[in-house]
């Protein structure tokens, strides 16, 4: 069955100039806009860029039930492959999924320029992995949705409206399990960004990600900001310091 894609939802690429880079990733159950902004800015200051639109996304939620971790992150190193095509110094950009999406193509890449992840997913948890897998197995297919938790309410992200089930064991189990074995190995720069009012993703994630990483790690804390910080408040503040820290170690 072919499933049209929401309008605003679609991947975006973009020719820059010289040999600098950025790939962007959206999170779990959201969809290329929710990073549009950010894809732009460093468009705008002349990076080469891609945005892809990860298997399942940005179309109906009924797709993204049979679609896994291997799905998504074969999207994001593709996406990679059409930017190495174009550039050679490379960031990675990725929330929520997408920063862990950014932490796996870090562990595989060495030779990144720098990371940035916000708000990002970095572990799993056995108790919430055992629940969701006996629920999939009672023919459970979703929970309730997660998206668009953003502070500003003139805002509201383009995301399913449900979670399904069995994608989310696959992100848990096939995932974040053996990456956050990783962390300890990583030595890609990498830029955290913490929304310290988080409804989806506790910052202790984040916490856990900075004391288990092996590189340098700089950390922006967001005051006024839910999860999807991207399209929330304090967008600005992420655009400068992205742009700020992808110069630095791109120089």
């Amino acid at each position: 069955m072919s499933y049209a894609v929401i309008p605003g939802a679609q991947a975006w690429s973009h020719v820059g100039a010289g040999d600098v880079g950025a790939l962007v990733v959206h999170g779990f159950t959201g969809n290329p806009s929710s990073m549009r902004e950010i894809a732009e800015v460093f468009g705008s200051a002349g990076y080469h860029v891609e945005l892809p639109r990860l298997a399942g996304h940005g179309t109906s939620v009924e797709e993204m039930m049979d679609t896994r971790w291997a799905d998504w992150t074969r999207d994001a190193e593709d996406a990679l492959s059409k930017l190495r095509e174009r550039c050679s110094k490379i960031v990675v950009v990725g929330l929520s999924m997408g920063g862990a999406i950014t932490l796996w193509l870090a562990s595989r890449h060495a030779d990144l320029a720098g990371i940035v992840c916000v708000n990002p997913t970095t572990k799993s948890s056995p108790a919430k992995l055992a629940g969701a897998r006996l629920a999939v197995k009672t023919g459970k297919k979703s929970l309730p949705a997660i998206g668009s938790d953003i502070a500003d309410p003139s805002v509201k992200e383009s995301s399913y409206d449900a979670t399904p089930l069995a994608a989310a064991v696959s992100l848990f189990a096939d995932g974040l399990k053996p990456l956050s074995k990783k962390y300890g190995q990583i030595k890609v720069p990498l830029l955290l960004v913490t929304s310290k009012n988080d409804h989806v993703v506790k910052p202790a994630e984040s916490d856990f990600l900075a004391k288990s990483y092996a590189g340098n790690v700089e950390r922006v804390f967001l005051e006024r900001s839910f999860h999807v910080a991207t399209q929330d408040y304090e967008k600005d503040v992420i655009h400068r310091h992205a742009l700020d820290f992808a110069k630095r170690v791109i120089a």
